[in-house]
């Protein structure tokens, strides 16, 4: 028997961003979206509490670190350089940077970002 647990927590921000590489009419213009996260971790264990996670610490990081990009232009940020700054980079970046900063022995962690209502990307990195 194979067993995880999963824990989430989500929240929103607006950023702006403008597309580069291709001919996305009004996406290669400077623009905002109202973006949401959600932060799944997975684990097989649970501490001496019962938790997977201190759900506290992770809302922690996951604020702090959102509040890093609030209001930010993405393409002007060091860590968008040469990228396109696309939902699935972003969502790449977000997820391994959580992951950097939770101690906690976790099984895999993702990271779904939305771009306003009409569409959403996973990335998903397994320790």
């Amino acid at each position: 028997m194979h067993l995880l647990y999963t824990l989430a927590v989500k929240r929103s921000f607006v950023a702006r961003h403008f597309l580069v590489g291709g001919d996305w009419g009004k996406e290669n213009q400077l623009h905002s979206h109202h973006y949401r996260v959600e932060v799944q971790v997975e684990g097989k264990v649970l501490n001496q509490y019962g938790y997977l996670v201190d759900i506290v610490a992770l809302e922690a990081h996951l604020d702090d670190l959102l509040a890093y990009y609030r209001e930010q232009i993405l393409n002007e940020l060091p860590e968008f350089a040469g990228l396109n700054p696309s939902i699935e980079h972003f969502a790449r970046l977000l997820g391994q940077e959580l992951l950097s900063r939770i101690k906690d022995p976790l099984h895999a962690l993702t990271a779904r970002v939305w771009e306003d209502d009409i569409a959403w990307t996973a990335y998903r990195e397994e320790r």
